[in-house]
Formats: structure tokens, sequence, C-alpha cells
């Protein structure tokens, strides 16, 4: 397996139950470095970038809701990178099945996950499930910079002028 990164999602309804240290102390367990954390406003370009690989299912606009926060007054998420060896399972053994009512009750999933009267599975928590979508979805929710490691092969340019905000 050798040294990995993965994408973690803390969702919205992880976010508003106010889970985010419970679920960090869990993750600690694995003894991955994180190597990037950002709080992030998701907006619906991004959330259907996130989830392309699904976009032809019957669930996928509840997905899209789901992750941008309209079920939970939370419209953000926090996003995180875990590196290490076998960063991958790691993560994915701790967060538990998909399904909340599948997923070990030590497992995150199975400890704060639930599935809505109306099917929504809010499982409080995203895991990358394999290398290649690892790196998709570090590459989407993260630039070279916000990382501590340039963990995948990266480039320097001139940027053309582009607009910052600054603090007054």
């Amino acid at each position: 397996m050798g040294i990995e990164q993965t994408l973690v999602l803390i969702k919205p309804d992880g976010l508003k139950k106010s889970l985010t240290g419970n679920i960090l102390t869990r993750l600690s367990e694995t003894r991955l470095e994180i190597a990037g954390a950002r709080i992030v406003h998701v907006n619906r370009e991004l959330a259907e970038e996130h989830y392309a690989l699904l976009k032809d299912q019957p669930f996928f606009e509840e997905l899209i809701k789901y992750i941008m926060g309209e079920f939970h007054e939370r419209r953000k998420v926090m996003a995180l990178v875990y590196h290490g060896e076998a960063a991958i399972q790691k993560v994915r053994t701790i967060c538990g099945a998909t399904n909340p009512e599948e997923a070990d009750p030590r497992s995150i999933r199975g400890a704060y996950g639930r599935i809505t009267t109306s099917g929504i599975y809010e499982n409080a928590i995203h895991a990358s499930a394999n290398p290649e979508e690892a790196e998709r979805e570090v590459r989407l929710w993260f630039s070279p910079e916000e990382l501590v490691y340039h963990i995948y092969a990266v480039k320097e340019a001139e940027a053309k002028r582009e607009k910052k905000l600054f603090w007054a």
C-alpha cells in the first residue's frame, strides 16, 4: 500500500451536531498526519463535481442538497487531507459502512449516522474509496498551497491578475 493521501469531509450534519471533535479524535486513532484542513462553503458546482461518478443515480439530487447543507442549515463542510501509510483503508475502517444501519456501531457512521424518514443517509463523514478517487478529490477540494506536502505533481506558473480579499 505505501504512503497514501485520502480526502475526509465532515459533512453538514456532523457540523450541526457538533461532532467535529469526536470525529477528529476517532480519526487520530489512525496515527496519520493531517496534510491540509479547511472549512468550505459547498456550492452546487463543487457538489456536482465531487459526486460526478453518481450523477446517473436516482438519489443524486438529494446527495447534492445534503453536501451543500440544505437539509441542516449548515452550508459548509470541514475538508481534511490525511497522509500516511495505508491512509485510505485506515480511514475507511474507522468511518464504517456508508449505510449507517450496516456500519459497525463502534465506527463513526455507526455511532453518529442515521437514515432519515425520507431515506437520506446522514452518515456525518466522507472518505475517499481508492487512490484514484483520493487524488481526484484532493485536487478538487484543495490547491497545492493549502497542503503541507506536494503530494501530487505540481507546476509553477505566473497567475493572471486575480482578485483577492484582504483584511480591511
